[in-house]
């Protein structure tokens, strides 16, 4: 059964053409990652799957629903999203528990009283991604990597079906880097689907079945990742040769 299925996408900006002619369908089961050079349209992609940006022409079905036929607002409490613009609108001064606890309703921020039982929902989600010590902190007194992994515990307290992640670990440093991608991989134990958004094949963790490889608007080459992440395939999308080594179902690339 299909998740996200994208038809005929074709998206023009201006005098711009930024995608040509897009199929991709992402299936129950399967967690993608989208690769390619920046401005090729990665992030576009996820817009539309969000419903925040729509086609010039083409489909854009999701969850079942087909966009432009249905309320956006109700598909999207089936959708958590994780992005750096969305983080620069949470207030900082914040506790970390209640920035968790607005991804219950999708504000911002709460000027209401908060439900007892939302703050015992979304405790109780930092302290599955290892996080109770911050908890009453202020959100703006926490390192970049763990600032993202409160984002990621605020986009799972509507248990959602597909969870959108645009380059999640830009920023951080090593360690920060492979704290966060641990825990997206334990994401992988659930049922959702996962798209990822990153320029770095090394945050590929088994976690992802599948790869969409993205070169001027166009699907170079999509499916299973071990099929897609080739060499050839990646020169023809980055225009660099690489070798690549497989460690723990984790690729690794070496310039040559």
């Amino acid at each position: 059964m299909s998740v996200i299925q994208l038809q005929d996408i074709t998206f023009t900006r201006g005098e711009r053409r930024i995608l040509t002619d897009v199929q991709l369908q992402v299936n129950r089961g399967e967690n993608w990652v989208v690769l390619g050079r920046n401005g090729c349209g990665k992030t576009t992609l996820l817009e539309m799957i969000n419903g925040y940006m729509f086609p010039s022409s083409g489909s854009v079905r999701v969850l079942g629903h087909l966009y432009g036929a249905v309320d956006l607002r109700e598909v999207r409490k089936h959708i958590g999203y994780i992005s750096q613009s969305l983080l620069e609108k949470l207030t900082l001064r914040d506790p970390v528990w209640e920035v968790v606890a607005t991804g219950e309703y999708g504000y911002l921020r709460f000027y209401q009283e908060i439900p007892k039982e939302t703050e015992d929902k979304a405790r109780a989600m930092l302290t599955e991604l290892r996080l109770s010590h911050v908890q009453d902190q202020p959100l703006g007194t926490l390192s970049q990597g763990e600032r993202k992994k409160v984002m990621l515990a605020r986009s799972l307290m509507t248990d959602p079906s597909i969870l959108i992640l645009d380059e999640p670990c830009s920023g951080l440093d090593l360690f920060e880097r492979e704290q966060l991608l641990h825990s997206i991989n334990d994401l992988g134990r659930r049922e959702m689907t996962m798209m990822y958004v990153t320029h770095h094949i090394e945050e590929i963790v088994p976690a992802f079945s599948h790869i969409a490889l993205i070169g001027q608007g166009r699907v170079l080459a999509q499916g299973e990742k071990k099929r897609v992440l080739t060499p050839e395939l990646l020169q023809s999308a980055y225009d660099v040769s690489v070798t690549i080594e497989w460690v723990n179902d984790r690729p690794w690339i070496r310039v040559v």
